[in-house]
C-alpha cells in the first residue's frame, strides 16, 4: 500500500511571507505594456486551477481577449457602462468618481474573461443543489488563486467589474450557459503601492469592519 505522502512544514519565514503577499495583494490598474511571456501566463492558469471548487466541479472558464475587435467592444462596454455609473453618483461624489482610474484595459497586456459554467456537469450536482451560488464562489476563488500566484511572480491583476456581463457574453460568443464572474487584465504594474488606489483617491478607506465576528 502507497503511504500517502506527509504535508510539508510551514515556517515562520514562510507564513511572514505570505502576510507579506497578501497585504501587496493589489487591484492594479496601472500597467506597463511589456509583453508577458505565455509560459508564464499557462503557469498561472495551471495554479488557479488548484483553487478549492463545490463538489470538485471546477467551474471556471478562462477566455483570452486578444484581437483588436474584442478588445475594442470591451472597451465600448466599459464606457457606457461607466458613463452609466457616473450618472447615477451623487453630486457631491461625482468629480470624484470621474477622476478615478477604473480600468486598466487601455494598456495590459494580458486580459482573461473568466466564467462560470453554470451547466457544467462536474461534480454532479454535490453542494450545490440548495447554494448554486457557489459554483460563482468556486470561480472567485479560482481568480484570487492566480491574483496571488501572479503577485508573487511579480505580475499585477486588474478586475474590471464595470460591465454589462449579457453584452460581453455575447461579444465574446461564449456557450450560453456561462455566466461572467470577472474581467481581469495582467500585467508588470507601472507603480506599486502597498495600500490600495481607492484609498489614495480619498474614495474609501479600509475600515476592517467586514470582520466582525458575530456569535450565537
Amino acid at each position: 500500500m502507497t503511504l500517502p505522502e506527509p504535508p510539508p512544514e510551514f515556517d515562520d519565514d514562510f507564513r511572514a511571507d505570505l502576510e507579506t503577499l497578501l497585504r501587496w495583494r493589489r487591484d492594479v490598474r496601472r500597467f506597463l505594456r511589456d509583453p508577458l511571456d505565455p509560459g508564464l501566463v499557462d503557469r498561472l492558469l495551471d495554479l488557479a486551477d488548484l483553487a478549492p471548487s463545490v463538489g470538485n466541479s471546477q467551474p471556471w472558464r478562462f477566455v483570452a481577449v486578444e484581437s483588436a475587435a474584442a478588445r475594442a467592444a470591451v472597451r465600448a462596454n466599459f464606457a457606457a457602462a461607466n458613463a452609466e455609473a457616473l450618472a447615477a453618483q451623487p453630486d457631491d461624489r461625482r468629480h470624484l468618481y470621474a477622476s478615478l482610474k477604473l480600468a486598466g484595459l487601455d494598456r495590459a497586456p494580458v486580459q482573461l474573461a473568466v466564467f462560470t459554467d453554470a451547466g457544467t456537469a462536474q461534480g454532479h450536482g454535490l453542494g450545490r443543489l440548495t447554494m448554486p451560488q457557489t459554483l460563482e464562489h468556486s470561480t472567485a476563488m479560482a481568480v484570487h488563486t492566480l491574483w496571488l500566484a501572479a503577485r508573487a511572480a511579480g505580475i499585477g491583476v486588474g478586475w474590471v467589474s464595470i460591465l454589462d456581463p449579457e453584452q460581453l457574453c455575447r461579444d465574446l460568443a461564449v456557450p450560453a450557459e456561462w455566466r461572467l464572474t470577472a474581467y481581469l487584465c495582467l500585467g508588470r504594474p507601472q507603480e506599486e503601492h502597498a495600500d490600495p488606489e481607492l484609498e489614495r483617491a480619498g474614495w474609501q478607506p479600509r475600515t476592517g469592519r467586514g470582520r466582525a465576528l458575530l456569535r450565537r
